[in-house]
């Protein structure tokens, strides 16, 4: 955390995140026949270093929803605590009901919009998705509370490398089998393309029967390419 000094008027001695410490990259979304699937990899950049290699960035809320974050892992964990402080109100109402995914996205949205305002952003762009009376949700809102729905989303280096994937071969009416080969296929990508990805990634799936998170696993991958063995080749002044 940087401090600023002398510019936000009576709140000037607050410390806020002006650039992020740790951060985690992409994060994919995918509706498919029965419901929606989120994958993230587990790790945790300190600047250019991969410091940390355990870090879930996939958590449910409620009964009904999944939330995935790029960008800063401490705002996150900010933005999880507001979260667990929601749906606990929200239960004390003990009234059959509960808070869906678009309900949770709306919340966001205002938190995040908010913040900016504040310039206290909180560094993250969030996927949120779930299933609530038979119907999909997948949504995002980044750190200055830009939001949106869809069928298929990415945050960070995904945006650029994932969706193009995406919309040549993501259907709404895909098997789960299907649907999580599409994901693997992108999160490969990233992992060859993005320095900030690592080779352990969980897929979380949420249908109407509730929420299962895979355990941490790898992909297959192949570094033989002519590219990969010397990728300075032809360029000049490299090392």
């Amino acid at each position: 955390m940087e401090r600023i000094e002398g510019m936000l008027g009576p709140e000037d001695n607050k410390s806020r995140t002006l650039s992020p410490y740790v951060t985690g990259t992409s994060v994919l979304g995918i509706k498919y026949r029965d419901g929606v699937l989120m994958a993230a990899d587990m790790g945790g950049s300190y600047g250019s270093t991969l410091r940390y290699k355990n870090v879930e960035r996939v958590k449910p809320v409620g009964k009904h929803t999944l939330v995935g974050a790029s960008g800063e892992i401490s705002d996150f964990q900010e933005i999880m605590r507001y979260l667990d402080e929601l749906i606990l109100y929200d239960n004390m109402w003990d009234d059959d009901n509960s808070l869906g995914p678009k309900e949770i996205h709306n919340y966001l949205t205002r938190v995040m919009y908010n913040r900016r305002n504040k310039f206290d952003p909180l560094w993250n762009s969030l996927v949120i998705c779930g299933v609530k009376n038979g119907k999909k949700y997948l949504g995002t809102v980044s750190m200055l509370g830009v939001h949106f729905e869809d069928d298929h989303i990415a945050t960070g280096f995904g945006n650029h490398l994932a969706r193009p994937i995406l919309r040549a071969e993501h259907s709404n009416d895909m098997s789960f089998e299907d649907a999580v080969k599409l994901l693997e296929k992108c999160m490969l990508v990233l992992l060859y393309r993005d320095r900030s990805a690592i080779n352990k990634l969980q897929i979380s799936n949420i249908t109407a029967e509730g929420v299962t998170i895979s355990q941490p696993y790898s992909l297959k991958t192949f570094w033989g390419l002519s590219a990969f063995k010397d990728p300075t080749k032809g360029a000049q002044g490299s090392w």
